[in-house]
């Protein structure tokens, strides 16, 4: 299986998702401000994997800490994990988890506080992999035999610790028997679909075409797609859905064909504060993203540009949400709370 992030002796390393698919070069960050950056930069993407590395950026903040005025430090190396990246909700889950864990641990000897901060990042890295195959099976029956599925946007291993969250389901279907395989929009202007997701599958073995953004609607007008699985950033109260640009698109096209369309998302995406996702907080990229392409520059200079990293679905597009808890389907706001419980 595909390791995303790892701790070692040496710090926390992870894949450089930068590099994919060319180059698979593993990155090690020795500090949290280099975890910070890690994230900041997108070396390490995907809401849940975003989470276990802040788990491990607090862990070794805190670990590197003196034991001097350590609450004040904790305080910093937690607000700087946190403004990172503002959509996915998994990073302040993650963060607030650790917060918790520090203030219990309050008052025992700091060698202690470092090796219970470091156990717990480490059991938010087997909680996820264990989720994700939760979900994988909770998904495969949803998803319909001999058919093609389409996925935007990388919500695979690389997305998480391991297996992941719409792949995870594509995944747990071919391990059920089931012949499938799978188209992936290339999600510009990362192409995180392009490079990431092709890639994944391509080391599984699953059959993998790559289409672009815009070729998705022509392909469920044709018939060509038994379902679309996507992950998700952060769900609110009502089933709104925060994910990668372009995915709001593909879910009208998919309504509109006929074609049923599921989110896979780990509990902690899921943010029951937030009423609608009219309140979930969309990150704004730079705009070299779209005005540049690996250095090369595609548009004209000066080019205005609007670069939203992520966009929301509404809840009445989505066929089901699929939790490693069970699948919710609408009314969400009734589903979603019993799921949490």
């Amino acid at each position: 299986m595909l390791e995303t992030i790892q701790w070692t002796g040496e710090g926390v390393v992870m894949i450089d998702q930068t590099r994919l698919p060319l180059h698979e070069e593993f990155v090690t960050c020795r500090t949290y401000l280099e975890v910070a950056t890690a994230i900041k930069d997108m070396i390490i993407r995907g809401a849940p994997a975003i989470g276990v590395a802040a788990a491990m950026g607090v862990a070794l903040g805190v670990a590197q800490s003196s034991e001097d005025d350590l609450d004040t430090q904790v305080e910093l190396i937690c607000d700087t994990l946190a403004r990172t990246r503002p959509t996915a909700v998994n990073l302040f889950w993650a963060i607030d988890r650790m917060k918790r864990l520090y203030t219990g641990l309050r008052g025992r000897p700091i060698a202690e506080i470092r090796a219970r901060m470091i156990e717990e990042a480490l059991l938010v890295r087997e909680e996820d992999i264990a989720i994700n195959r939760a979900i994988g099976r909770n998904g495969a029956p949803l998803v319909p035999d001999h058919r093609t599925v389409l996925t935007h946007c990388n919500a695979g291993a690389l997305a998480t610790a391991g297996y992941g969250t719409a792949l995870g389901v594509i995944r747990a279907a071919r391990e059920a028997g089931k012949q499938v395989d799978v188209f992936a929009d290339e999600t510009r202007p990362f192409l995180q679909g392009a490079r990431l997701t092709v890639w994944e599958l391509q080391q599984d073995s699953i059959p993998a075409t790559l289409i672009t953004d815009n070729m998705a609607g022509h392909f469920m007008k044709a018939g060509r797609i038994g379902c679309v699985v996507v992950g998700a950033d952060r769900i609110a109260g009502n089933g709104d859905v925060a994910n990668k640009v372009g995915t709001y698109s593909v879910a009208v096209l998919a309504k509109e064909n006929g074609v049923p369309f599921f989110v896979a998302a780990p509990i902690s995406t899921l943010d029951l504060t937030l009423a609608s996702g009219d309140l979930i907080p969309i990150e704004q990229r730079p705009a070299a993203e779209v005005t540049h392409m690996f250095g090369h520059q595609v548009a004209p200079s000066g080019t205005t540009v609007q670069n939203p990293a992520f966009d929301v679905t509404p809840a009445r597009y989505v066929t089901a949400i699929i939790t490693e808890k069970g699948v919710a389907r609408a009314p969400y706001e009734e589903s979603l709370k019993k799921l949490v419980g």
